[in-house]
């Protein structure tokens, strides 16, 4: 059976592309406006960057490993997919979306820039939108989902 090209986007390939452009901006995106205040260069505010840095990647790669070669950008899970819940799937559903939206608020400070603030603000809002439809996909294939998401929260651990 011949795949549908990857440009018609229905296995989520549009939000794989606006994904990696906001990535994209939030590294390199302008961080500043003229006359713009940067955000202060302190130990502590550096420091907090630094943990949400970390804690970000580790909450991805975590994810990363335990899902294991089933791992896909795309929204869709792929077939022979199975639910994954344990690991730091027991402490947020989308643990890879979130660890990469700490990094970006991470990111922020260490860069002094208050745009790079907004733009993980932007991150955070597309991938909840992401999971949105991605959530759909998973209730059709696992009927399991629906408790899990009830039991589990999003984004933020313990939090939303």
């Amino acid at each position: 059976m011949a795949r549908d090209p990857w440009w018609r986007g229905r296995r989520g390939e549009w939000w794989v592309v606006a994904q990696f452009a906001l990535f994209a901006l939030v590294a390199l995106g302008p961080r500043t406006l003229p006359g713009w205040l940067r955000i202060p260069d302190a130990l502590g505010v550096r420091a907090a960057g630094v943990a949400l840095l970390a804690a970000g990647f580790l909450l991805m790669l975590a994810g990363i490993l335990k899902i294991g070669a089933k791992l896909t950008a795309l929204p869709r899970p792929v077939d022979g997919a199975v639910l994954i819940v344990k690991g730091p799937y027991r402490i947020v559903r989308h643990p890879m979306y979130a660890g990469a939206i700490l990094m970006a608020f991470g990111w922020a400070p260490l860069s002094g820039g208050w745009l790079t603030l907004g733009y993980a603000a932007i991150l955070f809002v597309f991938f909840d939108l992401k999971t949105r439809r991605e959530e759909r996909w998973l209730c059709e294939r696992f009927p399991d989902y629906a408790a899990y998401r009830e039991r589990v929260r999003k984004l933020i651990p313990f939090i939303y």
